[in-house]
């Protein structure tokens, strides 16, 4: 069984339509690139997957489930969600942003710096620049830093909403590598919303156009 999946699934917006009865299966450990213009619904796609917006008709599954949109968290907290710009908190370092959900399901203090340690050295994040803000690391570093926090409870799906767009092309090759080793380190069924070719044929097993 598929660990999330999108039945018959419509969406609109003020009379226009985003998607228009979808059916798709994510195959588990696997990165599916889900790819297309500016504006052909790839975004809302994805915050269909997670419950930031709810269909109009069809259903979504999660974990053999249809979701209850009555109790996210739970669900939220076994999928990890990174986006365009990274989406890190200004005032909190970089150290605090990766942990800040690990803190909130009340981690041990010694098991969060266990699992910093082993996020720092797959996204070949130098220490040093944990104790930084955001506005102190170069987009690069700032994108790792939101992997590491979409990473951090080991989610068993993961959301990319075109994480790479606002990177220089240089950057961008190091951490689609990046992201590769850490699927293989620890497979998870993982959604990549991109609108570049090249890099969802680089990253994906699947592609959906």
């Amino acid at each position: 069984m598929s660990p999330l999946s999108l039945q018959s699934i419509s969406k609109s917006f003020e009379g226009t339509r985003a998607l228009d009865t979808v059916s798709l299966e994510f195959p588990e450990a696997s990165i599916t690139a889900v790819i297309g213009p500016s504006g052909c619904g790839k975004s809302t796609l994805l915050k269909l997957c997670n419950g930031l917006e709810r269909p109009d008709s069809g259903e979504v599954q999660a974990f053999g489930r249809p979701l209850d949109y009555g109790d996210l968290p739970p669900l939220r907290r076994r999928m990890g969600y990174a986006v365009q710009g990274n989406g890190l908190f200004p005032h909190l370092t970089a150290r605090d942003n990766i942990s800040l959900l690990a803190t909130l399901e009340n981690w041990q203090a010694a098991a969060i710096e266990q699992r910093l340690e082993e996020l720092v050295s797959l996204c070949q994040l130098e220490p040093a620049l944990l104790d930084r803000f955001p506005h102190q690391l170069s987009g690069g570093q700032q994108q790792r830093v939101g992997l590491c926090r979409a990473m951090m409870l080991r989610p068993e799906i993961l959301l990319l909403d075109e994480p790479f767009a606002a990177i220089d092309p240089t950057t961008r090759l190091e951490i689609q590598r990046q992201v590769l080793a850490m699927h293989r380190a620890e497979p998870t069924t993982a959604v990549l919303v991109t609108h570049d070719m090249r890099e969802a044929l680089r990253l994906a097993d699947q592609l959906v156009i």
